[in-house]
Formats: structure tokens, sequence, C-alpha cells
């Protein structure tokens, strides 16, 4: 299993064109029919898509997910072969796959969610440290679904309702026992860019589609 978040930008004056289009993706209804996806989501804040996918079997590439939205999207700089979507970083999950029946949801989801948030970009090691620190000494549990990913210093998160919070079945790569305790001893408050109402932290976004397959059956 294979967890997927990447990034697109849409062209100004594109994004009713481009919501439709997503909204309207066949490629993503068409590999779950046949067993490639087991959960996928798709969201906007502004002119920012955000895709999250569970791969089944292999890496699929959101540009084949997501074929229909590509004329409406900013194509990225950096690589000699055009870019319409960027992989996001993952850096931070309570929780991974350790195999197909682990990952299957036991409970109707009733909600998933992508949030953002922006960190001061001098707090984003920081940030990573004090995160990975804590994934890797599974110092305490949290959503099992629940991952951050970052682009820049663009957080994305993707969650689910009602969470589902479990030991993580995959050992963790640290034996220190360095994360604060309590959590707020890490002052995630000063990490974040405040909104312009003054919000810290994450906000949630439109959703564009969320999809989730089990063995037998594909449900919205």
């Amino acid at each position: 299993m294979i967890r997927l978040i990447a990034r697109a930008y849409i062209q100004e004056g594109k994004v009713e064109q481009a919501i439709a289009a997503a909204k309207r993706e066949e490629a993503v209804l068409t590999l779950m029919e046949q067993g490639e996806i087991m959960t996928v989501g798709c969201f906007r804040w502004e002119r920012n898509l955000f895709l999250y996918c569970e791969c089944r079997n292999r890496q699929l590439e959101p540009s084949v997910l997501m074929s229909s939205v590509a004329p409406f999207l900013e194509s990225w700089p950096g690589q000699a072969e055009t870019r319409k979507w960027i992989p996001m970083i993952d850096v931070f999950h309570f929780n991974e796959p350790a195999s197909e029946e682990h990952w299957l949801r036991k409970e109707t989801v009733e909600r998933r969610v992508g949030r953002v948030a922006h960190l001061k970009p001098e707090m984003a090691a920081s940030y990573i440290y004090y995160h990975y620190q804590l994934q890797e000494e599974q110092a305490f549990h949290g959503p099992k679904y629940e991952i951050i990913a970052m682009h820049e210093n663009l957080l994305f998160g993707y969650q689910e309702f009602p969470a589902v919070v479990e030991a993580p079945v995959l050992p963790g790569k640290l034996s220190t026992k360095g994360t604060p305790t309590p959590w707020s001893d890490s002052r995630m408050d000063l990490h974040f860019q405040p909104w312009e109402d003054g919000h810290l932290f994450f906000k949630p976004v439109e959703q564009l589609f969320a999809y989730y397959n089990n063995p037998t059956s594909v449900n919205g």
C-alpha cells in the first residue's frame, strides 16, 4: 500500500473549469474498479488542488489519475519534463499500512477531510524534527489514517472521521525517548504562520470528491 499526496495549481481564471473536471474525473473510478485504489480524495483551497490516494499495487501518477484537470493547471518549473503535479513530502503520520487487511476500514467513514496550514519558513526544520521524533518513537497514539504532507512551507493534512485510534503494527525507527511530555512543550503554536483572522494551525478546505473501495464495492 503506497500513500500518495500531491499538489497542483490552477491557472488564473480556470478555477470553475478545474473543479468541474475534477468532479467528473473518470480515470479515478476506473482505477478503483480495477482494484488499484483503496481510498482517494481531491481537495481545493483557493487555486491549489490536493490529491490523496492509497495505491494498492503500484505507485500511481497523479497525471494519470487526474488527466481531465490537466488543461486547467499551471506547469511547475524545476525539471526538464513538464509537471502539473508536485509530490508532497510525508512529514507526519501516527500509523502506516502494514498490509491490505490492516488498512481496510472496519467501520463506516462519515467524513474525509482535507486541511491546510502554513509553517513559518524558519520553523520548518523544527516542525519536521519534533514530528518525526513523535512518529518514530510512537510516543503516543493518534488517528490511524491521519497524515500531514508538505511542499515548500505549505502543509496539507488528510483526516477521517470518526477517528480510529490504535497502536501501530509496524515498529518505530527510533529507540530514543525525546518527545516532549507534555506535547505542548514542543510549542507548535510558534511554528505556524497565523491566518488573516488570527487563527493558528490548520483550516479545512473544500472537498471535490472522496471515494473508498473495499474488495467488493465502491462507496463514496
